[in-house]
C-alpha cells in the first residue's frame, strides 16, 4: 500500500511541469484519501505574472486544490495546513528567489542554509509532496548575483531530488523519469 510519496519534477521554464505536477498530485490525493493542497510561492511583480497565476488557477479550478500562498518561509506552512496532505509546491524556483529577493527590496545573497533547513523541515514533514522547480542553471555566465542565485536554486534542487522517491524531468510536457524507488 501506498503511503507517502515524495515527487521532484524540474525542466525548462513553460514546458508542462504545472500541468503534469497537477494530475500526479491529484492522483495521490485521490489514492491516498488525502486533502489536496496547492503550494502557491509566486509574488506577481508584473501583468505577465498576474496572467500566469490566472492562467494557473484556471487550469486548477474543479480539481479539489486548496490553495495556501506561501511566497516565503515554507516551513510555517504547517501554521496554515495539516501535515497530512498532498502538497503541490509550486515552484522551487520562485521560493528562491522570494526568499533572496524579498519583497522589502533588501537582497539576502546568503539565505542558502537558512533556506535548505526551511526546505528540509517542509519535504520532512509533509506527508507527500510534488515539488516543480525550473532547471535554470545551465548555460550563459551571468553577473554574480544571477550566478550566485542559480547556485542556490541548484542546491535547494540536490537537497529536494535526495529526498524524493521519483525525480522526474519534463520537456514539452514530455515526463522522463530519471530515478524512481
Amino acid at each position: 500500500m501506498l503511503k507517502s510519496k515524495k515527487i521532484f519534477i524540474s525542466g525548462g521554464c513553460k514546458n508542462g511541469k504545472s500541468m503534469y505536477a497537477q494530475k500526479r498530485a491529484s492522483e495521490l490525493a485521490s489514492i491516498l484519501s488525502l486533502p489536496l493542497f496547492y503550494v502557491a510561492t509566486m509574488i506577481p511583480h508584473d501583468e505577465e505574472d498576474e496572467r500566469r497565476i490566472k492562467r494557473h488557477l484556471q487550469e486548477r479550478d474543479g480539481w479539489g486544490f486548496i490553495t495556501v500562498e506561501q511566497p516565503l518561509n515554507i516551513h510555517k506552512i504547517f501554521d496554515r495546513a495539516p501535515k497530512e496532505g498532498v502538497f503541490l509546491l509550486d515552484s522551487l524556483t520562485a521560493l528562491t528567489a522570494n526568499e533572496m529577493f524579498p519583497p522589502t527590496g533588501e537582497m539576502n545573497l546568503d539565505i542558502q542554509g537558512q533556506l535548505s533547513n526551511q526546505l528540509k523541515y517542509f519535504l520532512e514533514n509533509a506527508s507527500c509532496w510534488v515539488v516543480v522547480s525550473d532547471y535554470l542553471y545551465g548555460g550563459s555566465r551571468y553577473d554574480d548575483i544571477t550566478e550566485n542565485y542559480k547556485k542556490t536554486l541548484a542546491h535547494m534542487d540536490q537537497l529536494t531530488a535526495a529526498m524524493s522517491n521519483e525525480v522526474i524531468e519534463v520537456s514539452a510536457g514530455i515526463p522522463q523519469i530519471w530515478h524512481t524507488q
